[in-house]
């Protein structure tokens, strides 16, 4: 989450009154993420999230996402539905960008998760993707394995100016990525993006699974792999927590299901994991307007991760 485009208080009171949701008492900018800008929005009648969607979006992709979540919150999973003005619209225009409102959903996301803690996401995925199994929409990986040169390409050398000779590292590393990259795996749509700061908890209990906006079709236990990079490692990419690490896998396995060639490919996509989000970290490092209230991610977190998962096998 981020604020790109700044919302006049007037224009968000006129923005609330094509819904049903009581008269605007406060907003509020938050500024982790990269991605769109987001309101914690409260009014007479609760409290919402609103979300302009910025260049990494395309609005034609919105309905997919709402698609999306409407299947799963049918199936009982803890996804955030988007609110439909009185006209049944779920995607307006305000500040000139794409905009949605969207249901708050108690919980908060932790930042040092226990064992306990990653076994319930390990599972809350795997429901997920149990739910996701009958959702028959179709979306490409924009981000995907074959996308990752071209982004490393566009980011040049200018990658150096952040740690001497990462150009170089980043290229080796995705060559011998791109040539273990296991295609015959089992492809579905997966959320692609589960963060610690994309779940929300109570305790052990997970209450929200949010920010969907990178969901494709991809190799299914790719999920897994970017979670296990995110969940196992601390912020800074430092600290490997092996306990956290194997109850993620547990908790999947246990909820879902993972075979044998799934759990032999972990190792390549979690190295393709930190690559691709290497890159896009990378990219907003060099390319954040400098008036955008967004706290900008360090590349070099990921970096970390790779090397550690380049020195051995963490899921054998």
């Amino acid at each position: 989450m981020a604020v790109y485009t700044h919302v006049s208080a007037e224009a968000l009171a006129g923005f609330l009154a094509r819904y049903d949701v009581g008269e605007l008492t406060s907003a509020k900018g938050i500024a982790e993420g990269v991605e769109n800008s987001n309101y914690m929005v409260d009014t007479t009648g609760g409290r919402f999230f609103l979300t302009l969607y910025e260049k990494r979006v395309d609005e034609g992709d919105l309905p997919f996402f709402f698609a999306l979540l409407d299947h799963l919150s049918t199936r009982g999973l803890p996804v955030p539905r988007t609110l439909r003005d009185r006209d049944g619209a779920a995607i307006q225009t305000l500040a000139g960008r794409p905009a949605c409102l969207i249901e708050f959903l108690t919980g908060v996301s932790v930042s040092h998760p226990t064992p306990g803690q990653a076994h319930a996401v390990g599972a809350a995925m795997g429901r997920m993707h149990q739910g996701m199994a009958s959702f028959d929409g179709v979306r490409s990986n924009q981000l995907g394995v074959w996308n990752w040169r071209p982004l490393l390409d566009r980011c040049g050398t200018g990658m150096d100016a952040i740690e001497p000779g990462l150009h170089a590292r980043v290229d080796m590393a995705l060559e011998r990525v791109e040539t273990g990259w296991p295609a015959t795996l089992p492809v579905a749509t997966i959320h692609a993006d589960l963060f610690p700061d994309n779940v929300l908890m109570r305790g052990n209990e997970v209450t929200g699974l949010i920010d969907f906006y990178f969901a494709c079709t991809e190799i299914r236990a790719y999920d897994l792999a970017v979670m296990h990079s995110a969940w196992a490692f601390d912020a800074t990419g430092t600290r490997y927590d092996a306990e956290v690490g194997r109850a993620l896998i547990d908790g999947y396995d246990e909820a879902f299901g993972l075979n044998a060639r799934e759990r032999a490919a972990l190792s390549v996509l979690a190295r393709g994991a930190c690559i691709r989000f290497l890159l896009t970290r990378a990219w907003d490092w060099l390319n954040t307007p400098t008036d955008a209230v967004v706290t900008r991610k360090d590349p070099l977190a990921y970096l970390r991760r790779l090397d550690r998962y380049e020195a051995e096998d963490m899921f054998a």
